[in-house]
């Protein structure tokens, strides 16, 4: 982020903003003690943002005028092309579930870390070195795709396009797949590790993108990454919150704490890297 203007606390900005967000120009308004600062998002957009902004003090009519609203059909493919890795995986795992749901147990058992079978009447689990050694290498990272209920479903969904969006906006789809890879796969070896066969969900993956968005926005502010501190305290403790006894007695005791952490420790560590490359550039 970039620091525009210092405006007094007692000046109403209420139109600014509404214009600055109507004219898609991204921005920033915090409160110091000095008073109100504006901060530009993207360089490119500081001529655009000034001469809003004179004319707003000249006491211009500044909001656009009001146009048709594309159809939401436009607008979502619109916005499914701007994100295809984010889309691929949110759709892979509707995909899954649907199946999961025809099918039944046996798209579970294909998906999981390691492979599942029913012998002599109770689970047999296989050995992971022994699947990829056959090929199953898919296995490392499908357990990402494999959701329990819709609201496990729905949540993991509604982040993992909050955040990858984003990352994909901002830095590309390369960066973006990179991390779905790192974090799926470092997420779910984490929970394999403890002895856990039968886990599932993008979780791991949300978790990193918030590690990442949230180091990325708070060492390099001019890349344009922006995260509400409160999500982040909300979701790191619901991650706490999770791993206590507490959760259990409240119904929720079975949660892949370890692929949480493990996600967030990759996201961190891919947002310290490239936060610090990002400020050697400025």
């Amino acid at each position: 982020m970039y620091r525009i203007m210092l405006f007094p606390h007692e000046m109403d900005t209420r139109e600014l903003r509404r214009a600055l967000w109507a004219n898609r120009i991204g921005h920033r308004f915090t409160e110091e003690a000095e008073g109100q600062v504006l901060w530009l998002a993207d360089p490119e957009q500081h001529d655009a943002l000034m001469q809003l902004l004179t004319r707003w003090q000249r006491g211009e009519r500044i909001m656009p005028e009001r146009r048709r609203r594309p159809a939401s059909g436009t607008s979502l493919a619109a916005a499914l092309r701007q994100a295809p890795v984010t889309a691929a995986a949110l759709g892979i795992s509707l995909l899954v579930f649907a199946l999961m749901y025809v099918l039944g147990d046996i798209v579970v058992a294909m998906l999981t870390i390691v492979p599942v079978a029913v012998v002599g009447g109770s689970l047999a689990f296989g050995n992971l070195a022994d699947a990829l050694a056959s090929g199953q290498v898919w296995r490392l990272l499908s357990p990402a795709f494999i959701h329990f209920g819709w609201m496990h479903l729905i949540f993991n969904m509604m982040w993992l396009w909050y955040f990858g969006r984003q990352v994909e906006t901002l830095q590309g789809s390369g960066r973006m797949l990179a991390i779905l890879l790192v974090a799926g796969i470092g997420a779910n070896l984490a929970q394999y590790a403890t002895g856990t066969v039968l886990f599932g969900g993008m979780s791991g993956v949300d978790f990193a993108l918030l590690g990442y968005v949230w180091l990325m926005s708070r060492r390099a502010p001019h890349s344009g990454f922006f995260v509400p501190q409160m999500l982040v305290v909300f979701m790191l403790g619901w991650m706490v919150f999770t791993m206590t006894d507490m959760a259990g007695a409240v119904g929720f005791g079975n949660v892949a704490n370890e692929a949480h952490l493990g996600g967030l420790v990759v996201g961190l560590l891919f947002g310290w890297y490239y936060s610090t490359r990002a400020r050697r550039r400025y």
